[in-house]
């Protein structure tokens, strides 16, 4: 008799410890998949952000005819951190692919900036409608990429959280749940947006 009560309660201890096992496991999945699909969200607005530029640069070279090492600068910018991009949003758990990328944005914003400073000394730029929209898409894009990166950052600290918390941290290394990495500007210079402004 004693020995069934013995094996009940080992049993019983068994079943909680799997069970146990099984929800940290399946909440790990659940939060590294909610900041995957908020990194989803990162990629539209990034895309769009991408999309919009050869667009603005086709649209200043008619006008800054003797600024064409600037105007590819931005195109070269675009391209790195659309290649970037990819990387990311292919592996967005991975450390190095979001730093490569938070590199790369923070380079085109840098040119962007150069740029949009230069076209302030052309007037007939300025009042282009055609310049005006799009600037004024992409400061819009400029603060949804903002707001989708916050999302992210959430994401990424509560998976983060979770992950670190014991018992979590036992069951994360040895389920292989990587630490994610916070999308952040570390340079203090670029993490100010570009300035849009034509009117």
């Amino acid at each position: 008799m004693n020995t069934l009560i013995v094996l009940l309660v080992f049993v019983g201890l068994g079943l909680i410890l799997a069970i146990s096992i099984i929800r940290i496991y399946n909440r790990l999945v659940t939060l590294r998949n909610r900041f995957k699909n908020a990194f989803a969200q990162i990629d539209v607005q990034l895309k769009r952000r991408y999309d919009l530029i050869p667009n603005l640069v086709e649209t200043a070279k008619g006008y800054l005819k003797h600024e064409r090492e600037t105007l590819e600068a931005v195109i070269q910018a675009r391209n790195m951190a659309s290649q970037a991009n990819q990387k990311a949003a292919a592996h967005p758990e991975d450390p190095n692919a979001i730093k490569g990328l938070m590199g790369a944005e923070a380079a085109l914003t840098g040119t962007l900036g150069r740029l949009f400073a230069l076209s302030e000394a052309y007037p007939d730029l300025k009042a282009n409608q055609n310049m005006m929209q799009l600037t004024e898409e992409l400061s819009s894009t400029e603060n949804k990429i903002a707001f989708s990166r916050q999302a992210f950052n959430d994401a990424v600290m509560q998976y983060n959280t979770t992950r670190e918390t014991f018992p979590n941290n036992l069951l994360a290394g040895m389920f292989n749940f990587q630490e994610a990495q916070l999308f952040q500007i570390e340079n203090e210079k670029e993490r100010e947006a570009p300035k849009i402004s034509f009117t």
